[in-house]
Order: C-alpha cells, then structure tokens, then sequence
C-alpha cells in the first residue's frame, strides 16, 4: 500500500493514490492540478521514506473536484445578571481533491 504524510496549512493528511480528501487550505476551483509539495512521509510496500523535516524530491499530484463547507458550530456568550447573551455561527472552507499520483 502507497501513501504519504502531507502538510498543507498547517495540518497534516494522509493521502493514499485514488482517495479524496478534504483539504482546510482553499484552491481556487479554476486551477484543476495542484501539487503538494511538503510531504513528511512516504511509504512503498515495505519501503519508508522519512523527511528531516522534509522527504526531498517528493510530491503529491492532487486534481481540485470542488469546495465545500463545514458543519454550522454555534457559539453562545452569557453572562449571568447582567442580561447579556451573544450567539455566533461559523462554518469552516474546505476544497475537496482527488490524489492523483505519488512521486517519490
């Protein structure tokens, strides 16, 4: 089985050759092709490959399928006596890719 540890945006996914994964970072949807280039891990079968902290000359093709967006999180502020009350929502971007190739 061949995968790799990538780092993109300050967090770290698996990517496994023909899987999706969603990415926090946001691609435009108008580039198809992005390469992922701090990879920290490769694995080939029975060969691994450890970056220090990078692996050099590695690099994951991935193809942009879309955006999407997170699940609603809903923030409340109280504060008791005074009649304060506060709520807020979020909801987080995400880019949805497709891993194409693993070059190791």
């Amino acid at each position: 089985m061949k995968y790799a540890v990538v780092k993109s945006n300050g967090k770290q996914y698996k990517a496994e050759e023909g899987k999706e994964l969603l990415l926090e970072a946001k691609y435009p949807t108008e580039t198809k092709n992005v390469d992922l280039d701090e990879v920290l891990l490769v694995t080939n079968e029975d060969k691994v490959s450890i970056g220090e902290p990078l692996v050099k000359g590695a690099k994951v093709l991935v193809s942009v399928m879309g955006e999407e967006k997170g699940e609603k999180i809903r923030v409340s502020k109280y504060k008791a006596k005074s009649r304060y009350r506060r709520t807020i929502g979020h909801r987080s971007q995400y880019t949805r890719v497709k891993v194409e190739k693993i070059v190791s």
